[in-house]
């Protein structure tokens, strides 16, 4: 009875170990020290570089983007749209996906969320966060 009891705690315990080192890389804080936007999303290698100056051409707008991306996907840089300037507040590439958020110099902050294709361009979505009701779909011409 001791040794079948003994056994069966080792391999619960053993069985436990297993899942949380599965499990671990999607349970740490981001390094940022930010919240996860979504805790069951595993964060992913980028698998493309956003870095350099290329358009998102908006259903309203065309806008010029130059970024830098460093090795764990965080974007900086810095964007316009004729004289309008904005002001890159965060951003990253993870896997397939991008995302940045934009602070424009009159008053809007855009979100833009989009994906790699097949085509290897990006498209997406964007809102203004502080009018989620302006919104507009996205894409480049350039290939990542």
């Amino acid at each position: 009875m001791f040794r079948t009891s003994r056994t069966r705690r080792f391999l619960t315990t053993t069985a436990a170990a297993l899942l949380l080192t599965l499990a671990g890389g999607g349970l740490a804080a981001p390094a940022n020290g930010a919240a996860a936007p979504n805790a069951a999303h595993a964060v992913l290698a980028p698998a493309f570089n956003a870095s350099g100056e290329w358009y998102v051409y908006q259903s309203n707008a065309t806008v010029r983007v130059n970024f830098r991306q460093d090795a764990n996907g965080n974007l900086f840089g810095s964007v316009s749209s004729g004289n309008t300037v904005g002001t890159l507040r965060e951003g990253n590439v993870n896997g397939n996906d991008i995302y940045f958020i934009v602070e424009w110099n009159h008053g809007p902050v855009g979100r833009y969320t989009g994906v790699r294709g097949p085509d290897r361009r990006l498209s997406g979505t964007t809102f203004d966060l502080n009018n989620p009701s302006s919104q507009a779909t996205w894409r480049t011409e350039r290939t990542f």
